[in-house]
């Protein structure tokens, strides 16, 4: 069974072929920069990578160009002869709790939910209404990255705002990357020996953008992102946590118009904003004092929610670091999880520095892991249970 996974962004393609149940990779491709004049296409199957730099103007240009790929290398001779079709979609409000199979109605919810997440939801739209109109007798499956957080209880969802504005407006917190989190939940629970309904688990997706979750029983019961992407965690370029009163402050004292303010805590915030890089890998290598601060700051916040989880769950069986810091940065999970031991968490340094799966030592209470995460792969899976 041949299963394409689609995560289309406002000006990329991210495109992977599997081959199911297997979950062998038959073909990558990732075309960036659309609508620019150095678009380029990366495309990779078995051993063999090749780097293609054209103009792509539009989103429906790049499928077509992976689409002729995948024929001119015998791998797929057309998106018609796949069996499914997966597409990756950013906000699935409170309609859509699991991967769902694509038609007419659920476009129109997609559409509905556009102002929950205008960047991502229009975009993830478009990669499946080009993907029905050239394939239009394959499967198309939706798969949500607010829906691993449909099961958190009404006390963690709700705000302390009006009740009305719940009621009227949906306002409350959805939580993301729960694609990431889910995937990297299975993964633990095969490490551990059991399933994923016995564990309790904080899974910390560390990325450019990061988000942390408190798993009970296989399911989330916290997470940190909320109404948007923005709140919780510091993250790369985003502000994480702040006194929502600084948004007035700044519009009030310095001008600021709504969509600066916007700009300014999701593009121009983060480590960006203290220390002027959003590459932790560079940051880390730098000596001067901001770039320090922004390291001790952006660690400290984990360190709270790693806390703050704690005291939610009560046991907690394993922490598991995901995405790009999470699994490649052995100086930051230190200093996260420097001075836990009074919760029963102890790192052995040596398999941290190499990056082992497992990271603690044997007399840890908690068990510390490092879970590559795969976004596409969890996709695909998923879809299985809509196919059969």
């Amino acid at each position: 069974m041949k299963i394409a996974v689609i995560n289309s962004g406002s000006s990329s393609i991210k495109f992977q072929l599997f081959l199911m149940p297997s979950g062998k990779v038959l073909a990558h491709v990732l075309v960036e920069r659309i609508n620019e004049q150095n678009s380029q296409v990366t495309f990779e199957y078995g051993n063999n990578k090749h780097v293609i730099t054209e103009v792509i103007a539009t989103h429906y240009e790049g499928l077509k160009k992976i689409n002729t790929l995948l024929k001119e290398y015998g791998i797929v001779k057309h998106f018609s002869s796949l069996d499914a079709i997966v597409h990756r979609v950013v906000h699935g409000g409170e309609y859509f709790k699991q991967a769902t199979l694509i038609d007419d109605e659920v476009i129109k919810k997609i559409k509905e939910l556009i102002p929950l997440a205008p960047l991502h939801n229009t975009a993830n739209l478009e990669g499946i209404l080009i993907s029905r109109q050239k394939a239009p007798n394959v499967p198309q499956i939706a798969v949500f990255d607010t829906a691993f957080h449909s099961t958190l209880p009404k006390e963690a969802y709700m705000y302390a705002l009006p009740y009305e504005l719940y009621e009227k407006h949906k306002i409350r917190r959805y939580g993301f990357h729960g694609i990431s989190h889910s995937f990297v939940m299975k993964e633990c629970a095969k490490e551990i020996g059991k399933s994923a309904e016995e564990l309790n688990l904080i899974t910390l997706h560390l990325g450019a953008g990061s988000s942390a979750c408190a798993i009970k029983n296989g399911k989330s019961i916290d997470t940190s992102m909320g109404f948007t992407p923005l709140e919780g965690l510091m993250m790369g370029s985003r502000s994480g946590d702040i006194d929502p009163a600084i948004t007035l402050y700044l519009q009030r004292e310095l001008g600021l118009r709504v969509d600066e303010v916007d700009t300014l805590l999701n593009k121009h915030s983060g480590l960006l904003g203290i220390c002027g890089d959003i590459d932790l890998r560079e940051i880390e290598m730098r000596d001067d004092e901001l770039s320090k601060i922004a390291i001790e700051m952006m660690t400290r916040r984990v360190k709270k929610y790693i806390g703050s989880y704690i005291a939610l769950l009560g046991r907690v069986d394993a922490i598991v670091f995901t995405a790009g810091i999470g699994e490649n940065s052995p100086t930051i999970r230190t200093k996260i999880l420097d001075n836990l031991e009074v919760f029963g968490i102890e790192l052995d340094k040596a398999k941290n520095a190499c990056n082992s799966t497992l990271i603690s030592k044997k007399s840890s209470r908690i068990k510390l892991f490092v879970i590559k995460t795969d976004e596409e792969l969890e996709m695909a899976s998923q879809s299985k249970k809509i196919l059969k």
